[in-house]
């Protein structure tokens, strides 16, 4: 049983409360989050509001596989830019669709970004699209080691670089000298001296069949679709656009710049999404107080 009753309410002018009365009238949502919605809490989007990429190009699945110079490359700006990740903390954005899942709003929560922000605010039904940043993998042994750990012994292998400052960039790397990445000693698995990786999806890899599964078999018991943050250029989450076009359940999106999903949807909110969710959930209540 969900807090919100399907009923017919008259819209207002505002935005909250055209948005508070879209989810009173579709009160199980599958939402999904990009980049977007992290920003206010210090990490970098990868693209502008055209949904063009912003200087930070990031490394591709095969390039991290097949290529040693390359995963040295990667783990020796995650030792600079990991910190970032680390401390960052929610922002208002996911408090809100927190509590909106608390309200009985939420069906599940699919979010793009890899940071682990909306489990820190408090939302427990989600599904990391493309992985989490604080677990590392091995990719020959398969174990799973806490990301906090491997930054302890990147440090002793490399003393003196966690101190270097950087402009942080997506995903918890940042930009450092080539000169620099050169010198960086990598650790290995502990268990099985194998390469580590990041529990993460690069750009140009594929998503687990399950976990695509699980977010389409959510969407197809849900009411509607809300995208927040997200410019919906990779694959990866456009498709859901697709597929909730094709069972006729409509699309919101919350997102500043364009998307790749603009002449899908119902409607598009182009204001900052923590202040329309915050003020949409006092809409809500305050009808069904």
């Amino acid at each position: 049983m969900t807090l919100f009753s399907s009923r017919s309410i008259q819209h207002s002018d505002s935005e909250a409360a055209e948005l508070a009365a879209f989810i009173d009238e579709h009160p199980r949502l599958t939402v999904l989050t990009g980049a977007g919605i992290s920003a206010d809490s210090g990490i970098p989007t990868y693209r502008d509001a055209s949904g063009r990429w912003l200087p930070a190009t990031p490394i591709q699945h095969q390039e991290f596989i097949a290529d040693a110079h390359k995963r040295q490359r990667y783990w020796s700006r995650s030792l600079i830019g990991w910190p970032a990740i680390r401390d960052a903390r929610p922002n208002a954005a996911h408090l809100a669709l927190a509590q909106l899942e608390h309200m009985g709003a939420i069906e599940l929560l699919i979010t793009q970004n890899v940071d682990r922000l909306h489990q820190r605010a408090g939302s427990t039904n989600i599904v990391d699209l493309h992985g989490r940043l604080d677990r590392v993998i091995c990719m020959d042994c398969k174990a799973n080691i806490a990301r906090e750990q491997v930054q302890r012994e990147l440090e002793v292998l490399n003393p003196g670089m966690s101190h270097i400052s950087s402009q942080s960039r997506p995903d918890g790397d940042a930009d450092i000298a080539d000169a620099l990445v050169a010198q960086v000693r990598i650790p290995a698995c502990a268990h099985c001296a194998g390469v580590l990786m990041p529990d993460v999806v690069f750009f140009g890899g594929t998503v687990p069949k399950a976990r695509v599964q699980q977010c389409m078999s959510a969407l197809s018991e849900s009411d509607a679709l809300v995208i927040i943050g997200s410019s919906l250029k990779v694959y990866s989450g456009y498709r859901f656009c697709r597929r909730a076009s094709e069972l006729n359940k409509p699309l919101i999106l919350i997102n500043p710049g364009t998307t790749r999903a603009d002449t899908l949807a119902e409607r598009k909110f182009t204001s900052d999404c923590a202040t329309l969710l915050q003020q949409s959930i006092e809409q809500l209540r305050a009808w069904h107080d």
